[in-house]
């Protein structure tokens, strides 16, 4: 997951957000067969959904938590809000927030943005998949 989400954090073929980024390197390392509306869909959870609020490797996860876990409805999906809630409270105690201003005042690097925020929420996000996958078999 580290490689892929570099590959989408580049700056020269892609340029992508936090939130897209984390839903571009899943649909490839996962094959979720996601289109580009799918891509297209993620865009204004960038950047705290614009104003800072809950981060957009967080929302990025939880989209691709939602693809991986969900039967038909979230309602016939326990292991979803599980993995969501395992996945928000693991990666609050990685980073110690999820709130993208606190995180870019804390966290963010000055010569590689967000890049560390998101190979973290990725390697969490892995993690949690593994963990999950186990248990729905």
């Amino acid at each position: 997951m580290e490689k892929l989400l570099g590959k989408y954090r580049d700056g020269t073929q892609y340029d992508l957000s936090c939130s897209e980024a984390m839903i571009y390197a899943a649909n490839e390392k996962y094959g979720l067969g996601l289109t580009e509306t799918h891509f297209k869909m993620m865009a204004p959870f960038s950047g705290g959904m614009y104003e800072g609020d809950t981060c957009g490797v967080v929302t990025g996860a939880i989209a691709v938590l939602g693809i991986v876990f969900t039967n038909q409805a979230s309602h016939n999906s326990p292991l979803l809000k599980e993995a969501v809630i395992d996945y928000k409270t693991r990666f609050k105690e990685l980073l110690g927030s999820q709130i993208c201003s606190t995180l870019l005042e804390t966290k963010k690097d000055e010569i590689t943005g967000c890049n560390n925020i998101i190979v973290q929420g990725g390697m969490l996000l892995e993690e949690v998949i593994s963990k999950y996958s186990r248990v729905q078999k």
